[in-house]
């Protein structure tokens, strides 16, 4: 487990972060946008929230495969 805590982050910083990751897009899909990587597509919020919870970014990371170490590398 990482000594760091995950904090909230913008809409934009997630999608930024995800294509450091390998992740393409955002594409627009029925409800929500989504992005991809190999064979994984993976469901992000719409962009008109102010930010993206530590919740809802914990689950985005386990859909994602991506560890905290991963995720604080991205920055």
């Amino acid at each position: 487990m990482s000594k760091s805590k995950l904090s909230p982050v913008s809409w934009i910083e997630l999608v930024r972060r995800l294509r450091k990751l390998g992740f393409d897009g955002p594409y627009q899909g029925g409800k929500h946008p989504y992005m991809l990587k190999d064979n994984l597509v993976l469901t992000i919020p719409n962009p008109h929230r102010k930010e993206i919870g530590v919740d809802l970014l914990t689950r985005i990371l386990k859909r994602a495969e991506i560890t905290r170490e991963e995720w604080f590398e991205s920055r």
